[in-house]
């Protein structure tokens, strides 16, 4: 862990989506140097899931020495955003940090991403982003060491990262153009720069996108908060750079990242947007194969792993799954196979299901029979775009669950 400096004392931070999660994180690092912190967030009264409001984060933002200004601001209404800023001013004399934290998330293609959904990630994201930065900038200005920090990815321009998500995609890389941007809009005078984890973060974000267990191949918030101070209390020349918290925090001298882990040993689920070397095992399928007369490949990798499948359904899955999921597999084992967990006593093998799948996946086939060996983690193909899912989540979800008894006899 990064030990704290006193640098910050004194300095008044503004912070979006402060109430719960990273936001909430680097607000109370900040505030163990008695900093002051405008929480600038929607939630003024008890979620019935989500945890936290602006009001309970000022509580523990000065239990941990800080001073704490609760706002309530969406950062789509411009009047919210304005009003905040001038309370903020008027209460501690100025803004000195601004934090672009709050986003909203929609991992869903094209055509099954609606309009509203679009106008959300859109506005919050980036008009959201775009709009506080604006209003904050006059006074940042007059700062002795100002930054704006947004939580934004390096844009990296793989295929691979808009054909899933297209819309999510666009609305985080229009946070970081504007890191491109005021970086060099306002060289010299504030500092701008983009954090992105290299790894899962555990919020409730998270836990709403991976369903239950997923936190355990994530990391703590305390390494975003970690990463966030490191950068922040760094001089104003210090500016336009897109950094990755592990990567930061090498070189800074943390060595034990088991620290930050939610389950230390665990292996950790890589965040989005950041390619990972594949293994020479990924990247190469198993020598041809002869096509039996289905046209499926009688001896291939995922032929066997369907025949072994089938072998292991019970009535027991069928029950505690109630699904049929179709899979679309690219590659030299290709095409339609089927898994049906719902009708009868349940089916596996190639073609389509017998009935309408609930859900439909598709992925290489490597990737399949690597899914189902254990090798490959059901949602860590997903974040990572090897994995692209359609239809029901909830069922997507207990996959997963259903892959660990079934690990055991392929």
């Amino acid at each position: 862990m990064l030990p704290n400096t006193g640098k910050l004392a004194g300095c008044t931070l503004f912070i979006t989506g402060a109430s719960r999660g990273i936001g909430k994180a680097i607000a109370l690092k900040a505030a163990k140097d008695g900093a002051n912190i405008v929480i600038a967030a929607k939630t003024a009264e008890t979620h019935p899931t989500l945890p936290g409001t602006i009001y309970t984060a000022a509580a523990e933002i000065e239990a941990a020495g800080g001073k704490a200004l609760p706002c309530i601001v969406n950062v789509r209404e411009e009047q919210q955003i304005i009003n905040a800023v001038e309370k903020a001013v008027q209460t501690f004399g100025g803004i000195d940090i601004l934090v672009n934290n709050a986003s909203a998330i929609s991992l869903t293609g094209t055509l099954e991403t609606e309009t509203k959904k679009v106008n959300l990630m859109m506005e919050v994201n980036v008009r959201g982003t775009y709009l506080t930065s604006k209003t904050c900038l006059p006074y940042l200005k007059k700062s002795r060491n100002p930054h704006i920090l947004n939580l934004s990815p390096p844009m990296n321009l793989n295929p691979l990262w808009f054909k899933n998500h297209c819309a999510y995609t666009i609305s985080k890389y229009g946070m970081s153009m504007c890191v491109l941007g005021m970086a060099e809009e306002f060289k010299g005078e504030v500092a701008v720069n983009a954090l992105w984890p290299k790894t899962a973060i555990h919020t409730a974000a998270m836990d709403m996108l991976g369903g239950a267990g997923i936190e355990k191949q994530c990391r703590k918030t305390d390494i975003i908060a970690d990463a966030a101070y490191c950068i922040l209390t760094k001089p104003k020349t210090f500016t336009g750079n897109f950094i990755i918290d592990e990567d930061l925090l090498r070189e800074e001298g943390v060595k034990d990242f088991d620290a930050y882990a939610i389950v230390p040993g665990h292996p950790l689920m890589p965040d989005f947007f950041l390619d990972l070397e594949g293994s020479k095992e990924e990247k190469k399928l198993s020598g041809s194969q002869q096509e039996g007369p289905s046209g499926a490949k009688a001896s291939s990798p995922v032929a066997e792993t369907f025949g072994i499948i089938q072998g292991a359904i019970s009535e027991e899955f069928v029950r505690a799954t109630q699904g049929v999921y179709q899979f679309e597999l690219s590659g030299d084992d290709g095409g339609t196979w089927y898994i049906d967990l719902k009708t009868k006593s349940g089916s596996a093998g190639f073609g389509k299901p017998p009935v309408t799948a609930d859900v439909v996946m598709s992925m290489s086939s490597t990737d399949f029979v690597k899914m189902f060996t254990g090798k490959l983690k059901p949602t860590m193909a997903f974040m990572s775009g090897k994995l692209r899912i359609k239809g029901n989540m909830a069922l997507a979800i207990k996959l997963e669950k259903m892959l660990t008894k079934l690990n055991s006899k392929l």
